[in-house]
C-alpha cells in the first residue's frame, strides 16, 4: 500500500486510493488490476473489494512520517482523477503534498479532462509533479490538456507504448517516460517509435528516460537503448 518500488523511475509508492476501470487502450491489461485480484485472494483486507475504486483515509499522512526526501509515485493501484473519487478526497491527496514539502510527488492521470476541470480548484506546490499517460497516436490530446495545468514538472509516461506517437508536441513538457508493456499478454513495442520520441525529447529539450523493453520477460529484455541506459530527470 505504501513503501519501497521496484519501478525504476521512482522510489516509492503511496496509495491513498486503489482500484480503477478502463479508459483506453493502454488499461487492457492493466499490471494494478491483476495485482488487485491476486491481493484480494490472498485475503488482503485493503483489497476486500478487488479492483473497485476504494478510499484509504487512514494512509493520508503516510507521507508525513517519512523523513528521508523520497519520489514519491501517488496512487500505483488507481488513478487520482478517477470519476468515482470525490473532490473533496483529492484536496485532502493534495493537503498531503503541500505539507510534505520533502518529498517529490509524482501522480499519473489517464483522465486528463478531469484533471484539468479539477486542477484552478487545488495547490500545486512545487513539489507536485503531473503526468499523463499517452500509449498510442488516439491519446495525444492528453498532452494538451496537461499543458493547461499549473504544475512546476509536467511529465508524459508513454508506457505501454503500444503505437507510434507521431510527432507529439512536447512544449512546455519537462520529462517523458518511454516503455513497453509487460506480461504474459504484452503487445509489442517498435525500436523506430521509441527512437522518434527520443528525437523530440531532444528537439524540445525534454528529459528522456527509457523505462524497459517489456515483453513476456521483462528481465530478460532489459532496458538497454543503443547500448546504454537513459535515466535523464527534469532539473527543476
Amino acid at each position: 500500500m505504501a513503501g519501497n518500488t521496484k519501478i525504476e523511475w521512482t522510489e516509492k509508492t503511496w496509495n491513498p486510493v486503489t482500484g480503477c476501470s478502463k479508459v483506453s487502450e493502454g488499461c487492457r491489461n492493466c499490471y494494478a488490476e491483476k495485482m488487485a485480484s491476486r491481493l484480494q485472494k490472498m485475503g488482503n483486507p485493503r483489497y476486500k473489494n478487488g479492483f473497485a475504486v476504494t478510499l484509504h483515509e487512514d494512509l493520508l499522512n503516510i507521507p508525513l512520517k517519512w523523513k528521508k526526501p523520497s519520489k514519491i509515485f501517488v496512487n500505483s493501484m488507481s488513478d487520482l482523477f478517477h470519476e468515482d473519487i470525490p473532490f473533496e478526497y483529492i484536496q485532502k491527496v493534495f493537503r498531503i503534498m503541500n505539507l510534505a514539502n520533502q518529498h517529490v510527488f509524482q501522480i499519473l492521470t489517464k483522465r486528463a479532462e478531469r484533471m484539468v476541470e479539477l486542477a484552478p480548484y487545488l495547490s500545486w506546490a512545487p513539489n507536485i509533479w503531473m503526468g499523463v499517460t499517452v500509449e498510442d497516436n488516439d491519446n495525444k490530446g492528453r498532452i494538451d490538456l496537461l499543458r493547461q495545468v499549473p504544475a512546476n514538472v509536467r511529465f508524459i509516461s508513454f508506457e505501454p507504448l503500444i503505437g507510434k506517437v507521431n510527432e507529439p508536441d512536447l512544449t512546455n513538457i519537462d520529462w517523458a517516460i518511454v516503455g513497453g508493456e509487460s506480461g504474459p499478454s504484452s503487445r509489442p513495442i517498435e525500436i523506430e517509435w521509441v527512437l522518434h520520441l527520443k528525437e523530440v525529447c531532444e528537439l524540445h529539450d525534454v528529459a528522456f528516460y527509457f523505462k524497459q523493453w517489456g515483453g513476456k520477460n521483462k528481465k530478460k529484455a532489459g532496458r538497454l537503448l543503443l547500448g546504454r541506459t537513459w535515466d535523464a530527470y527534469p532539473e527543476k
